[in-house]
């Protein structure tokens, strides 16, 4: 029986600015990613995020990003790794008080914007990410786009898990293609694409090339104007092919 966890990333609202439909999307997930204040997100959006997701029976993940608030983390930055895992650990914190004050746990690890692209292609980064992830004690998976690094996050006791994006396009040689702005897409399209990329682990990149997918988790923008309809369709698309919506937790568990 195939088995995926939906992740989605939220809680990136900010003061008085708000992005994306945090509550609509939470009922078509299994793990959500929480902003820790770096490129979005700050204490009263962290808690009221973390709140809804375990009402929801969500799966609570850490959304890192470089300390780039105005640039919402997509600009890279020249970061030495020991001052990364000093980032990373910081954002950590924050957020595990959070999680648990409401009486939940950290599930799960993933970077956000440019962070996750040059964690994704740096083993020296990634490992600096990794490292802060084992100091919390907890040695909870690490989500990047693919297992380029896995040696690296490895050596520091920590288990990297690829992701796939099918809301987003892949060029030729499997990277992502980033939009500033989130666009909408056809839900259907998005909706088949998932499956695709679950049932026969492939996805078609923008220049036609068949790219193959190895994920244990698929990501959602709950930013794109149609969000929640994209969500929806994602969701009864899985289920009507018998692909059972699972907890990162709980496949990374599995034998």
């Amino acid at each position: 029986m195939a088995r995926i966890d939906v992740n989605c990333d939220m809680g990136e609202s900010f003061g008085r600015w708000s992005l994306g439909d945090d509550l609509g999307m939470m009922p078509y997930l299994t793990s959500v990613n929480i902003a820790t204040g770096y490129h979005a997100g700050d204490p009263p959006t962290m808690r009221r995020t973390v709140a809804a997701a375990l009402e929801h029976g969500l799966a609570i993940g850490a959304h890192l990003a470089l300390p780039d608030l105005m640039g919402f983390g997509r600009r890279r930055m020249a970061v030495r790794p020991e001052d990364l895992e000093d980032y990373c650990l910081y954002q950590l914190g924050a957020l595990d008080a959070f999680i648990r004050s409401a009486g939940g746990h950290l599930a799960h690890v993933k970077p956000h914007g440019a962070l996750y692209v040059m964690a994704s292609q740096d083993p020296q980064l990634a490992a600096a990410v990794a490292r802060a992830v084992a100091k919390t004690g907890t040695r909870v998976p690490l989500m990047l786009l693919n297992r380029d690094t896995t040696d690296a996050v490895a050596a520091e006791g920590v288990t990297l898990v690829p992701e796939a994006f099918p809301d987003l396009h892949y060029d030729g040689s499997g990277d992502l293609i980033i939009e500033p702005i989130k666009r909408a897409w056809d839900p259907d399209l998005v909706a088949g694409r998932a499956v695709r990329m679950v049932l026969e682990r492939k996805v078609e990149a923008n220049d036609g090339t068949e790219l193959d997918v190895e994920a244990l988790s698929l990501c959602l923008h709950g930013d794109a104007p149609n969000a929640v309809d994209t969500a929806v369709a994602v969701h009864a698309a899985l289920n009507r092919h018998g692909i059972t919506l699972t907890p990162l937790a709980d496949l990374v568990a599995a034998p």
